[in-house]
């Protein structure tokens, strides 16, 4: 049986993932509106990960024969002023989540629950992954932010991501 601290926290892991994803569907909603549908393109994918995330984390809970209880995803109402704020943004929640995912490892730890430990050691490498493409496309999106055509072809170029599914074991 799944240690209910343990449980607790990942039925509210599950909601971070959740609300991570309409984060970024609603930063895809702002670059659409620019007009910058390659942005929007790669944020939609990174909604679509989010998402994945939640699910892994319902199936762990399921696999673990714990309940998963589904709490309110908050409405994000994403703005911003310019084009460099949405990826300061997809860092910062990396690094939120990031952050989460070592608390429930910690906790993970604390309780003696290698099973858990186990299953977060593929979500602390996703983060590590997940927070170096975060900088990097703000690094990018920073230093060509006042050039158009160089803004432009980098966007272009966010169209050639693919969701590539990868799954956690159980």
């Amino acid at each position: 049986m799944l240690n209910k601290k343990i449980h607790d926290a990942i039925n509210d892991q599950i909601n971070k993932e959740l609300y991570s994803g309409y984060l970024y569907v609603d930063i895809a909603n702002y670059f659409e509106d620019l007009g910058f549908s390659g942005f929007a393109h790669w944020f939609m994918i990174q909604a679509a990960e989010e998402r994945d995330h939640a699910l892994y984390f319902r199936e762990y809970l399921i696999h673990r024969g714990a309940k998963v209880t589904l709490g309110v995803i908050e409405n994000p109402n994403y703005t911003a002023k310019d084009v460099v704020e949405p990826f300061v943004a997809a860092l910062e929640h990396e690094q939120f989540i990031s952050a989460s995912i070592n608390d429930i490892y910690e906790l993970a730890l604390k309780e003696k629950d290698y099973a858990t430990v186990e299953f977060l050691n593929w979500f602390v490498k996703e983060q590590a992954e997940e927070e170096a493409n975060a900088e990097y496309n703000l690094a990018e999106v920073s230093f060509i932010k006042n050039n158009v055509a160089a803004l432009k072809a980098f966007e272009k170029s966010m169209f050639g991501r693919e969701y590539e599914k990868e799954t956690p074991e159980l």
